[in-house]
């Protein structure tokens, strides 16, 4: 279990903190959800499924992440939540984020931190973790991280893949933090601002299955396009 390093209030927990009894006491009556989180990622996140479209796990950095005891869950109790309390919450964890090891180097895409919901009920969990990625989407693309919204609606996304596989369920209602991957694009290609960061952070290595869209986007809205750096240099394609 890792502590905010200024407030002990903020505690991330690591799968291994749910892996014998008893669990720490504020986790007592937290268990069982946390570990069905954990638990959904081994077993859909990491795994293949008929309807992605392709090859590989529904999401190719979980495995990763989990590997490396970077995949940490956040957890805020109770059955209502204003909107700006949570802006406020998802603030202290984007920033201590930042600050988690590794900070940069291609091992900082395994990060992810995931804020669960666990005692909203079903009737607003879906709207709340909807309409809060919706309204932070803009802020978190800007500064190269994404926010991810799961719930058990699920949310109506599509995957690359194939847009008729709703990709984005979870057992828990929860927004996921993570950096930005050069196979994001499809869910930035609506937004000009989007665009331009995307095109800031990864347009010398656009993924070559991407390109035609990338170009695509950067007409529509006026954005030029960086010269592309030497294939061996193009990250590899990936994302549900």
């Amino acid at each position: 279990m890792l502590t905010h390093p200024k407030n002990p209030a903020y505690q991330l927990v690591e799968e291994d903190d749910l892996a014998t009894e008893p669990v720490a006491p504020w986790l007592a009556d937290m268990a069982d959800p946390l570990r069905s989180v954990f638990r959904w990622a081994r077993e859909y996140l990491c795994r293949p499924h008929v309807e992605l479209g392709r090859k590989g796990p529904v999401c190719p950095y979980a495995q990763g992440s989990l590997d490396r005891h970077t995949f940490l869950l956040a957890v805020h109790r109770g059955a209502t939540v204003e909107p700006d309390t949570l802006d406020a919450l998802l603030l202290v964890y984007r920033d201590w984020f930042r600050e988690l090891p590794p900070v940069a180097g291609p091992a900082a895409q395994f990060k992810t931190i995931l804020l669960t919901l666990p005692d909203l009920p079903a009737g607003t969990a879906n709207d709340i973790v909807d309409a809060t990625q919706a309204r932070l989407k803009p802020q978190y693309v800007a500064e190269g991280l994404m926010l991810g919204e799961f719930h058990d609606g699920p949310p109506d996304k599509g995957g690359l893949w194939n847009a008729d596989f709703r990709p984005l369920h979870s057992p828990v209602p929860l927004l996921a933090v993570r950096h930005m991957v050069s196979s994001d694009f499809p869910f930035l290609a609506d937004d000009a601002d989007s665009v331009a960061t995307y095109l800031r952070l990864f347009g010398a290595n656009i993924p070559t299955i991407l390109r035609s869209q990338v170009d695509a986007a950067a007409r529509q809205f006026g954005l030029a396009l960086p010269t592309p750096a030497p294939a061996s240099r193009i990250a590899p394609q990936g994302a549900s």
